[in-house]
């Protein structure tokens, strides 16, 4: 009875310790993720929108940006979220994808310096900076120490928590039968990350699983393998509902840790992959610290797990990289979809060339805004296909529409700046300049009422809202009545005819006398009880929204009339 009371005690020690550790180990991760990401604000998408033209230079990106925020999960959502948009091509992520399996395993090699002596005073540090600082940035660093601490401190808990299990028969026999059957290494990797939702939390496991002795390197490598194939679920939850570029970049993930397990799993049970890993480690010693005499005996456990995690992603990708369009043809095989219309958030006008030309510059400016202007059109056209005809893809093609149209506003006011600031310009072209920089921002805003639109479409679907055939009819006429004016003014501003801007703000009168008999007409319908008025919440964001539009237009159309002043 006291042996199970003993037994028991030890079960109970060593759950509490491993979920209080591991809890703490993924708070830190994502505190010191969410921290990086803060200090790097929204370069990071930047970066991956930019550095993607070919895939060796998107494997790099990868790379980079998982190192920085480290998170290969977050690299892969973000690329997906590109994807969705229509800012990434599915060849482009795919080299995102594989540079962030390398990138990832940069927190392995931190776990590989013996670090845990000093997590408390870092833990310190980093509460004393982010409660005592005032500083918003230095805060953020305050928060990557903090979790860079909390990591190392859950490591330690866990490891003393893990420690009993290599006098365990049960756990002794698993293991034993990983050197068996090294599928159920794979297994056991995969689900356990699966559960946890981090690959680098269940590879830190191992390394502190190996470093108690419960488990051997020979035992650690299919576990591993596991783990890559595990984190790519991140990826394939945020496909979930999004387009299907979307889900076979997620997709690809999938395929990628697949793809290299079936290459590297036979090597390691024939002893060729470990052995190679020994060999690069014993070549390149001398640029890991905390080799010792520079050969791979002299590496601790962790860092030998690391090196193994390392090498076998860079190789994987090295072997993959040519056969990018191979990946991209298969996992279209494998997820079945009319190919979508990806929107084309790329400046066609913003020409660099000419920064030392303001004229030219501007004038290329100028073409860039009508290109905005056309994507913010379409975007007000989908978003009606999709009210009225409920396709997904009209939906889809929105969302990226309004990305495009954030993408390009932020496109041109960088390039105005860089080409006009410290210049002296002409009275002309400081009235280019501002007029540029103003259209630009009711651009952008026609694109987020149509998203707001497409919103209130999905909102309609999910409550079952079913408005009267006259309500219908009314919206039809009042989304029509906009998109002509808005056409009207791109047509205005293109070609400075401020007879036609002039008629566009006839028309805004007209938009809010339609606006104000519309919803007469719907109160009256509510009365008559022929519309249910719990839907009158949409019907009046509808036409709020639409109205909204027209007003942008308008003041577009403003800009056509009359130079403004110089600014």
């Amino acid at each position: 009875m006291r042996k199970v009371g003993l037994f028991l005690m030890d079960i109970q020690s060593i759950l509490f310790h491993f979920l209080g550790g591991l809890g703490l180990f993924l708070f830190g991760i994502k505190s010191m993720s969410e921290g990086l990401q803060a200090v790097a604000g929204d370069r990071l998408r930047v970066i991956l929108e930019k550095g993607t033209k070919t895939p060796l230079r998107g494997v790099l990106t990868g790379l980079i940006v998982t190192g920085l925020i480290q998170s290969s999960s977050g690299t892969t959502v973000l690329t997906v979220g590109l994807v969705n948009a229509g800012l990434l091509t599915l060849r482009q992520a795919i080299g995102i994808i594989m540079g962030a399996n390398i990138g990832t395993t940069v927190t392995a090699y931190l776990i590989g310096f013996k670090l845990e002596d000093y997590a408390l005073p870092i833990i310190a540090l980093g509460v004393f900076i982010l409660f005592f600082i005032k500083n918003k940035k230095l805060s953020y660093v305050g928060q990557v120490l903090l979790g860079f601490g909390l990591l190392f401190y859950g490591m330690s808990i866990m490891g003393d928590g893990l420690a009993p299990l290599k006098d365990s028969e049960y756990f002794i026999s698993l293991m034993s039968s990983v050197d068996d059957n090294p599928l159920l290494g794979v297994l056991i990797g995969t689900v356990f990350t699966i559960v946890v939702q981090s690959s680098s939390a269940t590879i830190g496991v191992l390394q502190e699983l190996a470093n108690q002795g419960v488990v051997t390197y020979q035992q650690a490598v299919p576990i591993l393998f596991g783990d890559n194939i595990g984190t790519t679920i991140t990826a394939i939850l945020a496909g979930i509902g999004a387009s299907v570029a979307a889900r076979r970049a997620a997709g690809t993930h999938f395929l990628f840790n697949i793809i290299g397990t079936c290459i590297f799993l036979p090597l390691t049970m024939f002893g060729i992959f470990p052995l190679m890993v020994e060999n690069v480690t014993n070549f390149i010693a001398f640029l890991i610290p905390g080799a010792g005499g520079g050969v791979w005996e002299t590496l601790g456990i962790k860092m030998q797990i690391a090196q193994t995690h390392g090498i076998f992603n860079l190789t994987n990708t090295l072997i993959q990289l040519p056969f990018v369009g191979a990946l991209a043809a298969i996992v279209t095989k494998f997820i079945p979809g009319d190919e979508e219309i990806v929107v084309d958030s790329a400046p066609k006008y913003l020409d660099r060339r000419f920064f030392s030309n303001p004229s030219i510059a501007l004038a290329n400016a100028s073409r860039e805004v009508m290109h905005m202007g056309k994507v913010a059109g379409q975007a007000v056209d989908n978003a009606k296909d999709y009210y009225f005809n409920r396709q997904s893809h009209n939906k889809q093609l929105v969302v990226q529409m309004e990305s495009a149209t954030d993408h390009l506003e932020n496109q041109i006011t960088d390039y105005v700046l860089k080409a006009t600031s410290g210049k002296n310009l002409t009275n002309q072209q400081s009235d280019q300049r501002y007029r540029v920089l103003q259209v630009i921002g009711d651009m952008e805003r026609v694109g987020d009422h149509s998203i707001n639109l497409t919103e209130l479409t999905d909102y309609a679907l999910e409550s079952k809202v079913k408005f009267s055939e006259d309500a219908q009819k009314d919206l039809l006429e009042m989304f029509e009545m906009v998109q002509h004016i808005y056409q009207s003014s791109l047509d205005a501003l293109k070609n400075d005819d401020v007879a036609l801007a002039k008629e566009v703000l006839e028309y805004d009168d007209l938009i809010d006398d339609l606006e104000a008999k519309l919803r007469d007409g719907h109160i009256n319908r509510l009365n008559e009880g022929t519309c249910d008025g719990n839907y009158g919440a949409v019907f009046l964001n509808v036409i709020s929204n639409l109205e909204r539009i027209g007003d942008h237009s308008v003041n577009i159309a403003k800009y056509a009339m009359s130079e403004p002043k110089h600014k």
